[in-house]
């Protein structure tokens, strides 16, 4: 079990809970386009916003399988996107995790200093075997941060799925528990 009780400080982020005044923050990088191009929703609305932050809001621990932490990304006061651990598998110990970033913030390490602590969480404070992450292979970006992660490529899945009107497929990452002690140091 994780909780997320007091916000986790990187070197230039704070990743905390998300609360009820991070609405307008959120709403500037979910409304859009090219921020849902690769996820499964469209670009919010004020009130898909509203919906999915109050969701968010709950999302503060780690109590049992299916759980998500989801935490807010800040940096200088702003939420300027969130990263997320999923606990898939109590029972094989497996998780996921993602993240979502501003696009005016993409190219300056915020994302991988997020995403980091997912795993750090998942393999370090919930002692999982295995982390996940995936994305749509015509999403470079996301691909080319899993594998500066460490994370190694394990599949994909062509024309696998209708994605929004059209065959999309994807891509799948891992990492273990060993390979994360190798790089991070065993704890």
């Amino acid at each position: 079990m994780f909780e997320l009780v007091e916000p986790i400080k990187t070197q230039r982020l704070v990743l905390r809970p998300f609360t009820a005044r991070d609405e307008e923050d959120m709403l500037e990088f979910e409304s859009r386009e090219d921020v849902a191009r690769y996820l499964f929703n469209e670009p919010r609305t004020r009130e898909d916003n509203a919906a999915e932050l109050a969701t968010r809001i709950t999302q503060t621990a780690l109590r049992k399988e299916k759980d998500t932490l989801m935490t807010a990304v800040e940096l200088d006061g702003k939420v300027i996107g969130y990263v997320l651990l999923i606990w898939l598998s109590e029972e094989h110990r497996q998780g996921e995790f993602g993240y979502v970033l501003h696009p005016d913030h993409h190219g300056k390490g915020y994302a991988s200093e997020a995403a980091v602590e997912m795993l750090r969480i998942g393999f370090e404070k919930l002692n999982l075997h295995r982390i996940i992450g995936r994305c749509d292979p015509r999403n470079g970006d996301s691909a080319r941060l899993m594998e500066r992660l460490g994370l190694r490529k394990e599949a994909h899945f062509v024309e696998s799925e209708i994605f929004k009107g059209e065959w999309g497929g994807e891509l799948h990452y891992a990492m273990l528990a060993s390979e994360w002690h190798a790089t991070h140091g065993a704890n």
